[in-house]
């Protein structure tokens, strides 16, 4: 795997001390300075145990202050743990009262005050990351370095402190999944939303469109948030589509039963929220190199440097064989592969076809001794079809690389049972589609030739034509099958089709709980 960021933070976090030009004002300069010793050396009484390793790392220098006051970093983790039960958490474990009483004693400017309210900042942001990063539901981890673990305070700091800008990584929580800040953000209005007086409720009547006006219209341009009126104008329109894309609903801006039942709280979404928050608890932050396949939205993200830096549609798994959740290391591209044929295809869709007359060979296939790796090609007049076609018998046939191979040019193997790999694919028309669940469980790229660019840090090429061209990942990259309900959508969520009926069981599990 790529050098991670945690191991190269003692070399990164080498901070050169900032030195002033010697000019007419070289007396400030100087008392600017000594101020800045004395920080250290007040840091350096306070800290201790691994938070003393990792000042000691930097030089005793401060992560919290900035030209000698606290900076907005400092009020933005406040913020995080005042709505800390927007992460099911309970603020009062991190003593915010008490942090508000050291920020405001630092605000003197005296170096044993800042120092007090830096070394705490650290003590309980070190405390309040770990608790976010621990996983409240599970996911099956195929290789053990990506099985989660508790992170040390050290280790905690110095993955933030080599972010650009500190305080954009508090208020951005960079140290989860983009997915998990944007669906924290939404429980936050949705519980602002429900707590803010009595619910407007629309009337049921006629079918609302552009151009109509009346109380009904007065009623849902206030239910949006749209300036006051009782015109169902342009404005009244987009906010309705918008609206209406969030919550799963075809986005016409027509007020029929089904967006009127849902404007008027049909459904409570805060409990699916949750659930996708917990989901996406499990997943890395955007430091961390790693891909992300949404099952819910077929959808693929990649990440690294601190952002998403790519994103393609995917199809996967039908609703009778869905993409399961895990989490594994990719480790190799195959050039040119086969394709596996699942049994079922092999009885239902092959057998049938060569037992009335069509052979193997033509259509691009071979049959298998067995399903080892040692496994050698046989003659499939030797094959009794009518017990494969039956049921009776599980025959392996794999398809030749070519032109029609349902595997593509490439696929990019994460070792697992269930036979999931992420794969080109020349059936192209089901990208168009805005529902994608149609495979047997494998994942179909849009742009397989861009993905595996981004692994390889350059185009892939074919040595030959020869069959199964294995090319191992100079780094392994941690791929994540997911299955998120609730996504961004802009300044806002989008809420996604239970298409695998995996919401409903699972919140009747918590239910239980």
């Amino acid at each position: 795997m790529r050098t991670s960021l945690l191991a190269c933070a003692a070399a990164a976090l080498a901070i050169t001390p900032v030195t002033f030009p010697a000019t007419a004002h070289a007396k400030a300069s100087s008392s600017m300075e000594t101020v800045s010793r004395d920080l250290a050396r007040q840091i350096k009484r306070e800290a201790s145990g691994r938070i003393e390793d990792f000042y000691a790392q930097r030089s005793w220098q401060p992560l919290w202050i900035q030209n000698d006051t606290l900076s907005p970093a400092a009020s933005e983790f406040l913020g995080l743990i005042d709505t800390a039960d927007a992460d099911g958490l309970d603020a009062r474990d991190y003593d915010p009262d008490d942090l508000r009483e050291l920020i405001a004693r630092a605000r003197s400017g005296e170096p044993k005050a800042l120092a007090r309210a830096e070394v705490r900042l650290s003590r309980e942001f070190a405390h309040y990351v770990r608790d976010t990063r621990q996983p409240r539901m599970g996911i099956r981890y195929l290789d053990p370095e990506l099985e989660p673990r508790s992170l040390k305070e050290d280790e905690v700091l110095s993955r933030a402190a080599l972010a650009g800008s500190f305080p954009d990584y508090v208020t951005q929580m960079g140290w989860m999944s983009p997915f998990y800040g944007a669906v924290r953000q939404e429980i936050r209005r949705y519980r602002a939303d429900l707590s803010d007086g009595a619910p407007i409720t629309i009337p049921a009547g006629p079918v609302l469109r552009q151009g109509m006006s009346g109380e009904r219209v007065q009623l849902l341009r206030q239910r949006l948030g749209v300036e006051p009126g009782d015109q169902f104008d342009l404005a009244l329109s987009a906010a309705l589509a918008r609206f209406q894309q969030q919550h799963g609903i075809a986005a016409d801006s027509v007020v029929g039963p089904r967006t009127l039942a849902v404007l008027n709280g049909g459904r409570n979404y805060l409990p699916v929220l949750r659930l996708n928050l917990e989901r996406a608890r499990l997943l890395p932050d955007s430091w961390t190199r790693h891909v992300v396949v949404n099952t819910a939205g077929a959808q693929l993200f990649y990440y690294g440097n601190g952002q998403q830096e790519g994103a393609m549609k995917v199809v996967v798994g039908k609703s009778g064989s869905p993409t399961p959740p895990m989490a594994g290391m990719i480790r190799y591209a195959t050039l040119n592969p086969y394709w596996n044929v699942p049994v079922e295809i092999v009885q239902q869709s092959l057998a049938p076809r060569i037992l009335k007359g069509e052979s193997l060979g033509s259509m691009g296939y071979e049959a298998l001794s067995d399903w080892t790796r040692d496994a050698h090609v046989i003659d499939p007049k030797t094959v009794d079809w009518k017990a494969v076609a039956a049921g009776k018998v599980e025959l392996r046939v794999r398809q030749l690389p070519g032109g029609s191979n349902a595997m593509g040019d490439v696929k990019f193997t994460f070792p697992n049972d269930d036979g999931i790999y992420l794969h080109d694919t020349p059936s192209r028309q089901l990208f168009d589609e805005d529902a994608r669940q149609f495979s047997h469980g494998c994942i179909r790229l849009e742009d397989a030739p861009r993905l595996g660019e981004w692994f390889f840090g350059r185009p892939l090429q074919r040595k030959s034509g020869d069959p199964e061209q294995y090319l191992a990942l100079p780094d392994p990259v941690p791929v994540f099958i997911t299955y998120l309900t609730a996504v961004p959508n802009g300044d806002s969520i989008a809420y996604l089709d239970d298409v695998y009926k995996q919401d409903s069981v699972q919140l009747a599990q918590f239910a239980a709980r």
